[in-house]
């Protein structure tokens, strides 16, 4: 069983010690006949008995691993995207005039593309046999902190509708949580992050995105909750981050939140 550490950051956490955190759990399997294999006399029968149990004709075979079905590039109905239609529909959503004026995470040109769903048919559509199939395909534009949502219908290439809200923060992306990260650890302040990396492993913390598994979640301000620096979360799209090490205990770093629009980091309570 992994100690928890306390020091640097709060603490470093194994398993259960945060409520986001899943639990891991080792199972140690003995197989069948092998358990006096080490006692006195016990060794050749409990081979002999281990080899006659996987002979009869109740023995479970090996598994087969068999090839996943062949992806065609257009689905039907309700079925998924497919990862042609993905792509296809992304390219359709995002124009030339969304790409030269938006802004994503890393303060580039572009919105930053959170994700592609299936849409739902519209209403008069639910009992049409043969609905046209649409995607929404979601941007956050970090130039204005707007989330915008792209409908785009996938018979005709057509984007049949567009939204922009402001204040709607949606969960992070994968690309927004390395952003978070890498802000963290680059930050005066995520010293002690790394200080804990080094704890749990003994290496260093060099390439956060391969050493560390991310979960997250969005920070909203709350009157009286945060220091000042924080008052513009949820307008502001900022984030807090649950850190793991890979193969490894849980990193407690929810004192700190990262607001993406600002590019800064701060400390609850600080």
């Amino acid at each position: 069983m992994r100690k928890i550490v306390h020091r640097h950051l709060g603490k470093v956490v194994a398993g259960a010690g945060l409520a986001v955190a899943g639990t891991a759990v080792m199972v140690g399997i003995t197989l069948p006949g092998t358990a006096g294999a080490d006692e006195p006399g016990g060794g050749g029968n409990g081979a002999a008995a281990a080899q006659q149990a996987g002979q009869g004709q109740d023995a479970v075979r090996p598994g087969v691993v068999e090839q996943a079905p062949a992806e065609g590039r257009k689905g039907t109905g309700g079925d998924p995207l497919t990862d042609d239609e993905t792509r296809r529909v992304e390219q359709l959503a995002l124009t030339k005039q969304m790409f030269s004026a938006g802004e994503n995470v890393e303060g580039r040109r572009g919105p930053q593309r959170l994700s592609v769903d299936l849409a739902e048919p519209d209403a008069d559509e639910l009992d049409a046999a043969h609905a046209p199939r649409r995607a929404d395909v979601t941007f956050y534009d970090y130039r204005d902190d707007t989330l915008v949502t792209r409908t785009v219908n996938l018979d005709t290439g057509k984007v049949e509708q567009t939204t922009s809200r402001k204040g709607v923060q949606p969960p992070l992306s994968h690309d927004e949580n390395v952003e978070a990260l890498k802000l963290l650890v680059a930050d005066p302040l995520g010293a002690g992050l790394k200080a804990d990396f080094k704890d749990a492993t003994g290496t260093e913390l060099t390439d956060p995105e391969q050493q560390l598994l991310l979960n997250s979640a969005v920070y909203r301000a709350t009157a009286g909750a945060q220091p000042a620096a924080l008052d513009a979360c949820g307008e502001h799209r900022c984030v807090r981050l649950f850190p793991k090490v890979k193969n490894g205990p849980w990193i407690d770093a929810r004192s700190f939140v990262v607001d993406l629009s600002a590019r800064k980091v701060v400390k609850l309570g600080g």
